[in-house]
């Protein structure tokens, strides 16, 4: 497996984000990251696992420059992330980087998701073709044309994440960066969802979704950062290495061992945090099935 602070992406490929012993505390003391270090490279996808309260949503916002590191340092797009938080250039900085929240409603404000896909580039000032251009290229990157003069209330949960994702996209963002996107929604709308994503990457964007389903992982990501209940980089690899190493998946929580009694007979299944059952009948993707069942080194 390779080293936590290593990248799987090209190294000649430029760095949009550099962080070294990054750490947030929040007001009220609690400590979310203690020690963060981390590259990511342009147009890499990028999967982040780790339990809850692992620290992931905290990463994010900082990504995004709406919070600044209590200590260590980081830069993002060759920008402090610290003077990007008190406001230094942060209208340019959130044109360029893009974070979808996992709660939809927090995005979808408007009274109609066309007015919220066109809040961004209407605060830009660009021309009303230039809004509408920008408008009809996210709402049919995320399938939701159709949708345009409905009132995202009227939505359901899986139209509303790709409406608030559209949101994000009408500023033609370089990196996109997505919380818990596939959280709450029925099997069949996650994985249009998940291909959606798939989309994104496919347009060379910078991607990094924070996640604990590990089924969707393979399909996202070419690179996983798992972040430990200690709040630090736990691991960083391919997909096939992290989600292979049965015992790191048990150290981060990200699965369990369960022990089962047929009669005289025991044995063990891996269960994810959804509480599916490690075998091909379980309601997960086969290639993570497949992957967890490699005996380890």
């Amino acid at each position: 497996m390779s080293d936590p602070a290593s990248s799987a992406s090209d190294p000649a490929a430029p760095i949009v984000y550099a962080l070294h012993d990054v750490h947030y505390v929040y007001s009220g003391g609690h400590v979310a990251l203690d020690g963060i270090d981390l590259e990511i490279r342009r147009g890499e996808q990028v999967a982040l696992l780790g339990a809850n309260g692992s620290g992931k949503s905290t990463l994010l916002k900082l990504l995004d420059g709406i919070i600044g590191p209590s200590a260590g340092t980081m830069r993002a797009l060759d920008r402090d992330v610290v003077a990007l938080a008190d406001g230094e250039d942060a209208f340019r900085f959130h044109r360029e980087v893009g974070l979808v929240f996992q709660d939809p409603d927090i995005q979808l404000f408007s009274a109609t998701v066309f007015d919220d896909v066109a809040f961004g580039p209407l605060q830009l000032g660009l021309p009303p073709e230039e809004v509408k251009r920008c408008c009809d290229e996210a709402m049919a990157t995320m399938e939701v044309a159709h949708l345009a003069d409905r009132a995202p209330f009227e939505l359901s949960g899986g139209e509303k994440k790709r409406a608030a994702i559209a949101s994000v996209l009408s500023l033609e963002p370089q990196v996109v960066l997505l919380d818990e996107p596939t959280a709450s929604l029925d099997p069949r709308t996650k994985w249009v969802l998940v291909n959606l994503i798939r989309r994104l990457a496919a347009q060379g964007r910078t991607l990094v979704t924070a996640t604990h389903e590990l089924d969707i992982v393979p399909i996202i990501a070419d690179r996983v950062v798992v972040l430990g209940e200690n709040r630090r980089v736990l691991a960083d690899g391919t997909p096939d290495e992290i989600l292979a190493d049965r015992d790191l998946l048990i150290r981060a929580n990200l699965i369990h061992e369960h022990l089962h009694e047929h009669g005289r007979v025991r044995h063990a299944h891996f269960h994810g945090d959804d509480g599916h059952h490690d075998d091909p009948s379980a309601e997960v993707d086969h290639h993570l099935v497949d992957l967890l069942a490699k005996p380890t080194a």
